[in-house]
């Protein structure tokens, strides 16, 4: 019996095509909740970055890919920072090879240099440009769970060696997310499982990035949406339709999560 789903945003919840999450997702989820199936987020966003899903019930949010685990009255029960020394190392890389880094908090992304690729990211996801500030004073202030690195696959490779404390989840080809080293996705779900006390099979989890693999692998049933890669797809229980397609209600129905009249 599925008793938790946990959704990622981009890509499952919201369309890149629409920015917008479909009405059959919303009805789909609303009916599953009424049925007292806890709904969590699971995404590489932070917590305070999700107004593109506002209105969607839910239980928590596994945000920064694992790093930082809220309920959803704002209780932390997870939070695992960037050590600072790799923090240090990585702008040394940056300034070195040419790429851009960005920080994310609650209140948004904030980068060294605003490029093309900044840019890119952010209309794919709807999101402001980034604002280009002193990220050495912005660290220094603040805590930080999650960088990104606007680096394509060959740099990443490169330099993720020179950086021992950290770790990669990459969903996009232009940029990937940098947590401390041991955090994705799963983690954060068995965070969320252990404060409910919820088993690996009571799970479901959706998703369709490279950053959802642990995630599909660690639920008791995983799936992938239809427009993930083979990579996503392979690490899946079960593949739904895309999100313009209404995959997670199809999904849903046929798990049994929900009835087809909802």
């Amino acid at each position: 019996m599925i008793r938790a789903l946990f959704f990622d945003v981009d890509g499952t919840l919201v369309s890149f095509a629409t920015h917008r999450v479909p009405d059959s997702t919303r009805e789909a989820l609303a009916a599953a909740h009424r049925r007292g199936v806890r709904i969590f987020i699971a995404t590489g966003r932070a917590s305070g970055d999700l107004g593109l899903i506002a209105g969607i019930p839910r239980d928590g949010v596994v945000a920064l890919n694992g790093a930082e685990c809220r309920l959803s009255d704002g209780e932390c029960i997870a939070c695992r920072p960037i050590p600072q020394a790799d923090f240090e190392r990585s702008m040394e890389l940056a300034e070195e090879l040419g790429f851009a880094v960005a920080l994310e908090f609650d209140d948004g992304i904030f980068v060294d240099r605003v490029t093309p690729e900044v840019v890119r990211m952010a209309h794919s996801i709807a999101h402001p440009v980034p604002e280009a500030v002193d990220l050495r004073a912005l660290f220094a202030r603040r805590t930080c769970c999650q960088m990104c690195f606007f680096c394509n696959e060959e740099t990443q490779r490169r330099i993720m060696p020179q950086l021992p404390g950290l770790a990669a989840n990459r969903w996009c080809p232009i940029f990937t997310d940098i947590n401390a080293c041991g955090i994705d996705k799963a983690q954060g779900v068995a965070a969320m499982a252990a404060r409910f006390g919820l088993a690996a099979d009571e799970i479901m989890a959706f998703g369709d990035g490279g950053n959802d693999i642990p995630m599909l692998r660690a639920a008791g049933v995983g799936v992938a949406m239809g427009e993930a890669g083979p990579e996503v797809q392979a690490a899946a229980d079960y593949v739904t339709d895309s999100v313009d397609d209404d995959g997670i209600r199809k999904a849903l129905i046929r798990f049994g999560v929900i009835g087809s009249e909802n």
